[in-house]
């Protein structure tokens, strides 16, 4: 389980073929985004936390432990603890069409549509804030409190650092899909929420307790 590993971090496979997502993700996109970007973060991280007071801790005790810290060393050591959760997370966010079922639960579009006053303007919602995400980061849809919201955050930010439920997110940093949607982030925000986001896992992930729904995902 992602967040529960320790050093040495190690870069999960993908939960389908680097070309299930096709066509809306091509198997290049992937290939690089997995294969490349994430695997950068591992391998840095591994190389950051050697000898550190890190070293014997979980992904998320790090995440958490790290966040909002102003030493340059823990800055960075955020940002790829922090990039290899997020990633890790976005991958089990996604489907094959094969295997994608379009509609929700009844239990996740229910608050959906209590929360945000019906599944299309969520969808509108989503798509809005990821395009006025300004530079790189996440758009994410979070459990806080007793209400589903939506968060933007910049860079390696994520939820988990804020002791926010995860339920779904889609990265908006350029190389998740300039390959295939070039400057057009909206189409690309439209298609994941569309034809890619997987709502059983979104689903699960509500109705986990606690940190069971980080667990869950990263499993």
């Amino acid at each position: 389980m992602t967040d529960m590993q320790t050093e040495p971090f190690t870069l999960p496979a993908l939960p389908y073929a680097e070309n299930a997502l096709a066509p809306h993700l091509s198997a290049e996109t992937l290939t690089f985004h997995h294969g490349k970007h994430h695997k950068a973060y591992v391998d840095k991280l591994n190389e950051l936390v050697q000898g550190t007071e890190f070293a014997d801790k979980s992904l998320k005790e790090i995440i958490q432990a790290s966040a909002g810290k102003k030493e340059k060393d823990k800055k960075l050591i955020f940002n790829n603890a922090g990039q290899h959760w997020n990633h890790s997370f976005f991958w089990k966010c996604m489907a094959p069409s094969a295997t994608r079922d379009n509609a929700m639960p009844a239990a996740l579009e229910q608050r959906i549509a209590k929360d945000f006053g019906s599944v299309d303007k969520f969808k509108k919602d989503f798509v809005a804030q990821g395009v006025g995400q300004f530079g790189s980061g996440w758009i994410w849809l979070v459990e806080d409190g007793d209400r589903l919201a939506l968060m933007a955050t910049h860079d390696a930010e994520n939820p988990l650092a804020q002791g926010k439920k995860t339920l779904l997110t889609c990265d908006v940093w350029e190389h998740a899909y300039y390959l295939d949607f070039q400057n057009r982030r909206p189409d690309f925000l439209a298609t994941f929420i569309d034809k890619l986001a997987d709502w059983r896992f979104a689903a699960a992930n509500l109705s986990s307790a606690g940190d069971d729904a980080t667990r869950h995902a990263a499993e």
